[in-house]
């Protein structure tokens, strides 16, 4: 399906003569972030640690959290860390059962849900487990908020709970000794952002400033300074992960940890860094690790854990100090990751032959797959989704257990459709773009497709659902030089809310097209825009053979074609050599 463009239109000149000083690139930008006054400006182009990092004892539980945790290292009290199997939860539990160890707890445990056997959160049978382990406290990290029901048995057991998460609040909140989470009604923090691990890193630092408050000496001559900041590393990893917004107080966390990552003194992530080839044997990194570092290759050998087997190889490579240790389980993940593409790779395949078989006129798509794995079915959706742009359902079957997982499109609300027939589940939950739920019985999958194709229609109807290209501003590539790229890199790091940039320029000359590759499959471009000025730009997969939803831009282009072109402003590095570089997002030439 072609993609539409999308120009956003320019700013207010109300907004551009209030600040003079800033290009108008960059003033185009912020404007279409919503970030418009001087104070959110500033924190956004120069986040400051000291400026924009809030007091942990802002939350209003904090206090009371803290006295719990004190009182049960006092008293050499069992306390357990129950987490979550993502690169979050995995990352949230590390920060805590660290943390805690660091300032004198004697008895901390973790504890990491499996996928498959114990499902999402706390559940009955693992609450009952820790209390015949003798669990005096239970602290939760990226889960807990939702779990009424085992909180109050954890409670009859005389087992105190701590909630921190950062999920949707549930009609009512769980009788927990004390609850961590920024969404709750009447909250006193004043970021509402933050992943579960950036709100177990608030827990952390108050239980770093109590314990030096208290005269606490940490180990080996450790500032708390510095220990706090060498944390951020896991706080960047969960944040981009997890996919919240990277703005506020998780933008300064993720710009920082960053700088943390770029340096981790943690052997586990130096040698998983070393088995995704992102590290050299002499322990330098061959580039400067960003958001896309996190999320094309560390999260995914962190998930893949959970995924595929359990958390605890990615729990353990992130706590073990033993290098032999940790290149056994950096190369176990990276296993478990190939694994997973391979897994990921072959079922989609069988998905798209379910589709082109029965469904490719459907307008949305549900698959089903017997013995597939929970934890790769979002993957699939997802996938499936971005091939036909349609709402699309992967269902798992089981044993006696029906569990899927859902994506949508822009302009569909997925969480509102189910929301809309309840009797098809056990249980669901999610937000518009994306869904989990589990079935009552599969014997109402066809029902339930044509249940959802109908609401479909009727929320869709006479709204162009086509995908879309947002364009930030159009440029003259003549004028886009080393400067520019200088002040657009403070946008930096890109994520949710803050994609990066794209730009649009019109009336190209195509001066050259050359393969690239060892099987010729992308494309670079020669172009000139408004001099005789060449530029060389990048198009990755255009020059491969498509099906009818592609071109092959290589075999259509020749020299003294016009073109108008979207794309992205990067750096290109080899050999210790920097040039711009222009990443083609997509092509329309001019007749």
């Amino acid at each position: 399906m072609l993609k539409k463009w999308d120009l956003l239109p320019p700013p207010k000149q109300e907004f551009l003569d209030s600040y003079p000083e800033l290009p108008l690139t960059v003033a185009t930008l912020l404007y279409h972030r919503g970030i418009i006054t001087q104070s959110a400006i500033d924190e956004f182009l120069d986040p400051d640690y000291t400026k924009y990092i809030y007091d942990p004892f802002l939350f209003r539980d904090m206090k009371k959290a803290l006295q719990r945790i004190f009182r049960a290292i006092e008293k050499k009290e069992k306390i357990v860390v129950h987490g979550d199997y993502d690169a979050d939860g995995v990352s949230a539990a590390t920060i805590l059962t660290q943390t805690l160890r660091t300032i004198g707890a004697d008895r901390v445990d973790v504890y990491l849900p499996h996928r498959e056997t114990d499902g999402y959160g706390l559940n009955l049978k693992t609450v009952t487990l820790l209390h015949d382990q003798g669990a005096n406290l239970i602290i939760t990290c990226d889960c807990g908020i939702s779990n009424k029901p085992e909180i109050e048995l954890a409670n009859s057991f005389g087992i105190d709970v701590i909630v921190t998460d950062h999920h949707a609040i549930p009609e009512t909140l769980p009788p927990a000794h004390a609850i961590i989470h920024p969404k709750v009604p009447g909250e006193t923090y004043p970021d509402t952002g933050l992943c579960g691990a950036a709100v177990a890193f608030k827990l952390a630092q108050g239980l770093l400033r109590n314990a030096a408050k208290n005269g606490v000496e940490l180990p080996l001559g450790i500032s708390y300074e510095g220990y706090e900041k060498w944390m951020l590393d896991l706080v960047a990893i969960a944040t981009v992960a997890d996919m919240v917004p990277l703005l506020g107080e998780s933008r300064t966390l993720t710009k920082f940890g960053l700088i943390v990552l770029n340096r981790t003194k943690r052997i586990g992530l130096q040698k998983l860094l070393l088995e995704a080839r992102l590290r050299n044997e002499d322990g330098t990194n061959k580039r400067e690790f960003n958001t896309e570092t996190i999320g094309f290759q560390i999260s995914p050998r962190i998930n893949a854990a959970g995924r595929m087997n359990h958390a605890n190889v990615a729990y353990n490579l992130l706590n073990t100090e033993d290098p032999t240790e940790a290149t056994d389980l950096a190369f176990e993940l990276n296993k478990n990751n190939l694994e997973r593409q391979k897994m990921t790779e072959d079922l989609v395949k069988r998905a798209i032959e379910q589709i082109e078989r029965d469904q490719k006129d459907l307008p949305t798509l549900i698959v089903v797959g017997r013995g597939w794995s929970t934890g790769i079915v979002g993957l699939i959706a997802g996938k499936i989704k971005e091939k036909y742009w349609k709402p699309t359902l992967v269902v798992a079957i089981n044993k006696e257990e029906v569990t899927g997982s859902g994506r949508s499109i822009d302009g569909f609300d997925l969480i509102s459709a189910l929301q809309s027939m309840p009797e098809f589940f056990h249980k669901f939950g999610g937000h518009p773009m994306a869904c989990g739920f589990t079935l009552k019985d599969e014997k109402t999958i066809p029902e339930f497709h044509k249940r959802l194709t109908e609401k479909f229609l009727a929320d869709t109807s006479g709204h162009d659902i086509a995908p879309t290209i947002q364009i930030d501003a159009e440029v003259n590539l003549d004028e886009v030089d080393w400067g520019l790229y200088d002040i657009l890199n403070k946008f930096e790091p890109f994520g949710q809310c803050n994609e990066k940039p794209l730009y649009l320029a019109r009336g190209l000359t195509v001066l050259k097209t050359e393969p690239v590759g060892t099987d010729g499959k992308h494309l670079r471009i020669m172009v000139q825009h408004n001099s005789n000025r060449i530029r060389k730009t990048i198009g990755w997969n255009l020059n491969k053979n498509f099906d009818d939803t592609g071109t092959n831009w290589g075999n259509s282009l020749k020299k003294g074609d016009k073109i108008d072109m979207v794309f992205e402003i990067g750096v290109n590095q080899w050999n210790g050599n920097r040039e711009l570089q222009f990443t083609i997002v997509d092509l329309k030439k001019i007749k």
